[in-house]
């Protein structure tokens, strides 16, 4: 079998036409007309047309969803609406609340044997006390939304019972039932 390379005739460039050998570039025969490399940037138009269709042709698009939904909701933005609900409802049953600062953060810092849904950390001298709730815990145990808001709730009135040094009932008579 004859070798790929030989089986193709060789051209020399006595071959080729002058137009393209000429100034000893392959390409040189091959130019733009002159008004075109004198301008850097093509003309704009006089004035811009409307779009009435994208690039593709098939019109433009539409909202991607209706105005009452809310795009820019994450998980971690509905999660802190849930804490947020649970603080209003504890708050008008004690107004003392108003000065505890609540937080969510993702994990624990550094867990134990347990996992810890929630913490509490009583006020010091220059700080407010603190009610914090952990983000992923407790989406992890929860199967659904109507789960993760109980469960959100009840972390919170935990906590509070804590904080308060009381039971967990005491602050919110509904606490443990379904």
């Amino acid at each position: 079998m004859p070798n790929r390379a030989e089986a193709w005739p060789k051209r020399s460039l006595d071959d080729m036409p002058s137009s393209r050998r000429a100034a000893g570039s392959p390409y040189a025969g091959e130019s733009y007309p002159a008004s075109v490399m004198d301008s850097p940037v093509p003309p704009l138009p006089a004035e811009p047309r409307p779009r009435r269709r994208d690039r593709h042709g098939r019109g433009m698009r539409g909202p991607v969803a209706p105005p009452q939904v809310p795009l820019s909701a994450t998980r971690a933005d509905t999660f802190r609406d849930l804490v947020q609900d649970s603080v209003e409802r504890l708050e008008r049953r004690w107004p003392q609340l108003a000065d505890v600062d609540f937080h969510v953060l993702e994990v624990p810092a550094s867990p134990d044997e347990s996992v810890p849904l929630g913490a509490s950390v009583p006020a010091g001298r220059d700080r407010p006390a603190r009610i914090i709730v952990y983000r992923r815990p407790v989406e992890l145990r929860a199967k659904n939304r109507d789960e993760r808001a109980l469960l959100v709730h009840e972390v919170v009135v935990e906590q509070v019972a804590e904080l308060l040094g009381l039971a967990p009932e005491s602050v919110d008579p509904r606490y443990g039932q379904d």
